[in-house]
């Protein structure tokens, strides 16, 4: 019974390290007990972690672990078909790792495999590549015993040596989330669940003639996530959601161009995300709308000044209610005005602030007294003023700033503002450590004399000076995937 107690303990606070990947691994290494709970949190979702660029070392051992769990006749098949992948694993696995999969992304694990074969030089054709990919599927499928998620990419999925649709006949009946794009085929919506929670559908030119169905048998589906939508085209797709419209909690629309009444049906959304090249088609439709439930709000504007009077009537509205807010792309400081009349409540805010304002960001720190983190994007701009006001007029509640380099910085710059931060914080006296967060695109690396290292070393520094530090964490980001 203690052993018990312990288990579902360490079980409890393991999961709080879902997202601390390296965290999440050393605790591997404690003890046996340690491990067979950490392992199945870590392998819940293998492809979450994975980033071929930042950590290539992470795809190639979970291929290598996946092909040297599969089953004899999988082993068998390969061996038909003249495919040997040499595996630096000596001794058989210690877990059957594929049973603690709860979600699979079809193109994540081929892209996996292809940077494996890749480093082996291996020349397998790409029917053979598909070989390998099908019995690595296959085998998921039969040993996870409840799929909760699904990443159905119909550019892998349809090829002919991949019959996604016979080998997971009887693993959908559980799914609560699913990635596809809209011509997924009609055979394999015919085996999914009527109580996904979650739905992403990246709009191609063509659209399943079930996929109205699949949207409309849903009876809990609280996420919609769009991409590339043209109501022009498919009209008769958001009639379909109005059954979910009082349901739906969290909205997405990317890419898309929406120029009929739409969003503002679904009253009670919590968190609402906007990543639209062309607000026209967007923000018009938000200019009197009234969420009451809405906590959330995340916008990127890539245009003018055009949709800043509606966005400012948004907050006017609904601005009281919300707890995050995030703008990305754009900057006017009307907007950041704008959040320290409209949003008292915020606890997390994502915007630039400028040299010049110096005053409209004291504003929102004094009118926002709740604020706890600040997400802020660096490019030029001389941080010192910034940090000034940060550590001076920043409430009790204040503890986490995240930072975000584009283009223009650089290694050196950062050590500089980061120092200059510390000093500015020497003095302050916290309710909590501080959390920093530094991510950086690519070109940052670029003419820096500097290292990471160095800010490493300065971070020691200060924490031996007194300043409290409970996180510090600096992330590589390519320059494109940034929002």
């Amino acid at each position: 019974m203690p052993c018990q107690l312990l288990a579902d303990c360490l079980k409890d606070i393991f999961e709080y390290l879902y997202d601390d990947k390296n965290t999440l691994y050393s605790c591997l290494l404690v003890n046996h007990l340690c491990c067979e709970i950490a392992v199945r949190i870590l392998w819940r979702d293998i492809c979450k972690f994975y980033d071929y660029n930042d950590t290539p070392h992470i795809p190639l051992s979970i291929i290598y672990t996946l092909i040297a769990c599969l089953p004899k006749e999988s082993e068998e098949i390969l061996h038909k078909n003249g495919i040997n992948i040499t595996i630096p694993i000596q001794k058989p696995p210690l877990f059957n790792y594929a049973s603690f999969c709860k979600v699979i992304s079809i193109y994540r694990i081929n892209d996996m495999l292809k940077h494996t074969l890749e480093k082996q030089q291996s020349n397998i054709s790409k029917d053979l590549q598909n070989l390998i990919l099908q019995e690595i599927l296959k085998m998921l499928m039969n040993q996870i015993s409840s799929l909760k998620a699904l990443k159905y990419n119909v550019y892998i999925s349809h090829s002919e040596d991949i019959d996604v649709v016979s080998i997971a006949k009887i693993h959908l009946a559980n799914l609560v989330e699913l990635k596809c794009d809209s011509d997924i085929c009609s055979e394999f919506i015919s085996q999914i669940s009527h109580n996904l929670q979650s739905l992403t559908i990246d709009f191609k030119p063509n659209i399943s003639n079930r996929l109205l169905d699949l949207i409309f048998s849903q009876n809990n589906l609280k996420i919609v996530n769009l991409r590339n939508f043209q109501d022009y085209n498919y009209r008769i797709f958001i009639s379909s959601l109005t059954k979910q419209s009082l349901i739906l909690t969290k909205l997405t629309l990317k890419n898309c161009k929406i120029s009929i009444p739409f969003i503002a049906m679904f009253k009670n959304l919590q968190e609402l995300i906007l990543n639209q090249k062309n607000g026209e088609y967007t923000f018009y439709q938000l200019q009197d709308a009234h969420f009451s439930q809405l906590k959330i709000l995340k916008i990127s504007i890539y245009d003018d000044d055009s949709d800043v009077d509606l966005l400012i009537n948004f907050l006017e509205i609904n601005g009281k209610n919300l707890t995050e807010f995030y703008i990305y792309h754009y900057h006017n400081e009307s907007i950041n005005i704008a959040l320290a009349d409209f949003c008292p409540n915020l606890k997390i805010l994502c915007t630039q602030i400028k040299e010049r304002e110096e005053e409209i960001f004291k504003l929102i720190l004094n009118n926002c007294k709740y604020l706890e983190i600040i997400e802020y994007h660096s490019g030029f701009d001389d941080l010192f003023y910034f940090f000034e006001i940060l550590a001076n007029h920043s409430r009790k509640y204040f503890y986490g700033l995240i930072l975000e380099y584009f283009a223009g910085s650089s290694i050196d710059a950062i050590y500089d503002d980061l120092e200059e931060f510390f000093i500015n914080w020497q003095d302050r006296t916290s309710q909590r450590p501080l959390s920093l967060i530094i991510s950086i695109t690519d070109c940052v690396y670029n003419y820096s004399t500097k290292s990471k290292n160095d800010i490493k070393i300065l971070v020691k520094e200060y924490m031996k000076l007194g300043i409290k530090i409970q996180k510090f964490e600096i992330k590589k980001i390519p320059f494109y995937k940034v929002m």
